[in-house]
């Protein structure tokens, strides 16, 4: 139930440092709207040029609106594996999604047939190093819907950014899965799941003023060379209440059972012990998050979220 004095929110917990490699300039550019043009090895040698940023009614499409896609490459050999990456892609109009090597890492506004603009919001996406090839070259894809004026990547310094260490063993902030729901109970239809990013109140991302439950859910891969003792879950804040599993099991939740108004669960860092051998190593793990909101804006609004080892978790969280 935690009160916002401004529509906007960020994307993740960034820090702007240094930029690595500098994107602003020529990018491959076509109309339409085809999702295999998101894949690293889609030939895009017959696509046109358009300069970014820069409007692209200002540079021969003038009056279009609707769909249009980039694609640019980057040299993986020009970062370094030890560091952590964020993609900046400025400021775009109207709404897009954003993918590295095929894989989604992040998305503003709402494509249609549930348009919302968010063409005032800077594009700040984390870039997970496992998506990375840094032995060669990369692939940024941009899918963006226009509904009128400017349209595309219109304005920013783009670039590909080192973001402040997380001292996270496994970051794992980005897109998940999300479904509300009537009830406490666990979703069974995989038709009602969308996607979100987290950290992100729900409000800003299509669900403005819902109250009540929802589930938020995230596979992901544990490495096979990193030991599954003393470790903790971050989760961030969350608005207001939650449970969260881990592979099935409950590790963890918050709720001090206060009315709407009184309640302070919204504040609270969330950091939940991992039982040892509970993470498959080389595996797939999933974790589950119930959340319950009485009011205002709600869902798992803030980080850190991920992994961390107990040492540092005390050194640099608690």
């Amino acid at each position: 139930m935690r009160f916002y004095c401004t529509t906007l929110f960020l994307l993740f917990s960034i820090s702007m440092h240094g930029q690595v490699i500098p994107l602003n300039g020529l990018w491959k550019f076509t109309l339409d709207d085809e999702s295999v043009w998101a894949e690293a090895d889609y030939d895009d040698t017959r696509w046109g040029n358009i300069l970014a940023p820069s409007p692209w009614e200002d540079k021969g499409f003038n009056g279009y609106d609707g769909f249009a896609w980039y694609r640019k490459k980057f040299d993986g050999k020009k970062l370094n594996k030890q560091e952590s990456y964020y993609l900046n892609l400025g400021y775009i109009d109207d709404c897009d999604e954003v993918y590295v090597n095929g894989k989604l890492i992040g998305f503003s506004g709402t494509m249609p047939p549930h348009f919302k603009t968010a063409y005032n919001s800077e594009r700040k996406y984390n870039i997970p190093n496992d998506l990375i090839n840094f032995n060669g070259m990369n692939v940024i894809a941009v899918r963006v819907f226009d509904v009128t004026q400017g349209g595309g990547i219109i304005d920013g310094r783009l670039g590909i950014y080192v973001a402040k260490k997380s001292h996270l063993l496994l970051d794992l902030q980005g897109v998940w899965s999300f479904a509300t729901s009537w009830n406490d109970k666990p979703i069974k239809n995989e038709s009602s799941w969308k996607r979100i990013l987290v950290p992100g109140p729900w409000d800003h991302q299509g669900y403005y003023k819902y109250d009540g439950f929802a589930w938020y859910k995230k596979t992901f891969i544990f490495p096979e060379n990193v030991s599954t003792e003393n470790l903790v879950l971050l989760m961030g804040k969350i608005d207001d209440f939650d449970k969260v599993y881990l592979n099935g099991k409950l590790i963890g939740s918050t709720n001090d059972h206060e009315k709407y108004g009184w309640s302070e669960s919204y504040q609270e860092k969330r950091a939940y012990a991992i039982p040892a051998g509970l993470l498959k190593k080389g595996g797939e793990n999933v974790i589950e998050v119930l959340v319950e909101d009485m009011g205002n804006t709600g869902g798992i609004y803030e980080g850190p979220v991920g992994i961390v080892t107990k040492s540092d978790y005390e050194w640099y969280f608690k």
